[in-house]
């Protein structure tokens, strides 16, 4: 029963194999060629692994570089509140100003009126925001890894 039907199946299959010999080279050269290939792209471009940094004193923060220092935040809700209180009090006890815009737009237009010490906080969502300085954005530096 089902050994002779095992064993035909294989004959037939090893009878088709022998007839059809370039796709059954292509069969097996193309995923040997295409494995080469990704081994070399990956031996041009390697991860880079930096090595493990010390802790070390950095010594205290001078806070007068901080009189005055606006940062603005949108939107208004009540987490950003809390944490932009938690910056602005609990890390600084005087020096850093808060303020809160309605949109992100409001907070561009401040950003252009107000001096070099000005910095936006834009939060996409409860967990994750954007800095915005004067002229620039700043993206998170957590998941880039080499190209």
């Amino acid at each position: 029963g089902v050994w002779r039907q095992t064993r035909a199946l294989l004959f037939k299959n090893c009878l088709i194999k022998c007839r059809t010999k370039k796709s059954s080279v292509q069969e097996v050269l193309f995923p040997l060629f295409f494995l080469f290939w990704l081994i070399l792209m990956s031996m041009m471009h390697p991860h880079r692994k930096y090595g493990e940094v010390a802790n070390t004193n950095l010594g205290t923060l001078d806070t007068s570089m901080l009189v005055n220092f606006v940062i603005g935040y949108t939107p208004p809700t009540h987490m950003a509140r809390e944490i932009m209180k938690k910056v602005a009090f609990d890390n600084f006890e005087d020096g850093i100003i808060t303020e809160e815009y309605l949109s992100e737009e409001e907070l561009q237009e401040a950003s252009a009126f107000k001096p070099l010490n000005f910095v936006g906080v834009v939060f996409t969502d409860a967990m994750s925001y954007q800095l915005r300085f004067p002229d620039s954005v700043a993206m998170s530096s957590i998941y880039t890894e080499s190209r």
